[in-house]
């Protein structure tokens, strides 16, 4: 079985996220998405409430699975029998910065990373965004699947 994990902090999920998501299920037999617990970080959503909002999204599409973890991606992969790491990028920058980490879990674990450049319609959409327009009381709407919702 052809696997990929698609980690992340999905706080919260965005239509790239989805995104990317849908169109690796042309590629992978199974995707887990697993969302990642960084007790450092402040999330504008619990674990448990983001989980709930990818479920929501995907919960007709079987090839989907939602999990989380802590630590390593690649102590994650390793645990779950996975080779492939599957990420987004929106724009040169976001390549510069995931190349590094990719070559850096290649050399570690040789777990391979695979890059989908985001459709065009969702490279501005980022998270940390639609957290500052939710902080702040604006229409996020346009940005989330409909599982979104405060």
């Amino acid at each position: 079985m052809n696997r990929a994990v698609f980690p992340g902090s999905f706080d919260p999920i965005t239509l790239g996220h989805v995104d990317i998501i849908n169109r690796a299920t042309n590629i992978f037999d199974e995707i887990i998405v697993a969302v990642g617990i960084n007790k450092e970080k402040k999330h504008l959503f619990s674990n448990d409430v983001r989980i709930k909002f990818i479920k929501e999204t995907f919960i007709k599409e079987p090839k989907i699975k939602v999990k989380n973890y802590k630590g390593l991606t690649i102590n994650f992969c390793k645990k779950n029998n996975i080779n492939t790491i599957l990420r987004g990028v929106r724009n040169p920058s976001d390549f510069e910065f995931e190349k590094a980490i990719a070559h850096t879990n290649y050399k570690l674990s040789g777990v391979e990373t695979v890059f989908l450049i985001t459709n065009p319609e969702f490279s501005y959409i980022s998270s940390s965004i639609v957290r500052e327009i939710i902080e702040n009381n604006g229409n996020y709407k346009k940005l989330v699947p409909k599982t979104v919702r405060i």
